[in-house]
């Protein structure tokens, strides 16, 4: 009877084991859930928001490994980051906090922002009005930002926030991207702390 329970232990053991190693893989190699921790990405994804993150869009590195064991060479399986992609990255400086951004621009790009308006490659990136987002106010009250839906140069459509064109960050120098590298923001313009902020985040490596 004792030989018994103990294989009945032993079994329970390896399915947690199996269990855990199977969801280590999972969480490494294919999803992995994310919170959304700030409004920087408002009104696209929101504060609390839960998704499942694809971890091989763009291939593997050794950072993609627990505690960025150096088992992979360079970069495997990859695929290029696109515009107008959103993206979870860690960065070099900082390895513990999790940003997501939409990819802007790319490689050899050059990206400028002159009274809050988009400049890609020195030309104006285009962006209709919508109807305002609705939001809550410093004080509880019902305030209404500016949005828009703004059109990349390959097409892609996505919403914006733009409270003003004065803001910190509506007005910069000319950003090249450099190889290997790609350049974030948040689609709320001025509620995001992203390549914009060069000592802060800055170009983004892929």
């Amino acid at each position: 009877m004792a030989a018994k329970k103990s294989g009945g232990l032993w079994d329970t053991v390896k399915t947690i084991i199996y269990a855990i190693v199977i969801a280590l893989f999972i969480r490494t190699f294919a999803f992995e859930p994310f919170n959304i921790p700030s409004g920087s990405m408002i009104p696209s994804l929101l504060v609390g928001d839960y998704l499942f993150v694809s971890k091989y869009s763009y291939g593997y590195s050794r950072h993609s490994l627990p505690l960025s064991l150096p088992l992979i060479p360079g970069r495997v399986l990859s695929s290029e980051p696109k515009r107008g992609d959103v993206a979870v990255f860690k960065l070099p400086k900082d390895n513990k906090t999790d940003y997501i951004k939409r990819i802007i621009g790319l490689p050899g790009d050059k990206i400028q922002v002159r009274e809050g308006r988009l400049y890609l490659n020195g030309a104006l990136v285009e962006r209709k009005p919508l109807p305002g987002f609705a939001s809550r106010g410093p004080f509880g009250t019902n305030v209404s930002i500016p949005q828009f839906e703004e059109t990349l140069p390959n097409g892609v459509k996505h919403l914006i926030l733009e409270k003003t064109d004065r803001g910190q960050l509506d007005n910069t120098a000319v950003y090249t991207v450099p190889p290997g590298h790609v350049f974030g923001m948040g689609d709320n313009r001025d509620d995001s702390l992203d390549s914009r902020v060069l000592n802060e985040v800055g170009y983004i490596p892929i």
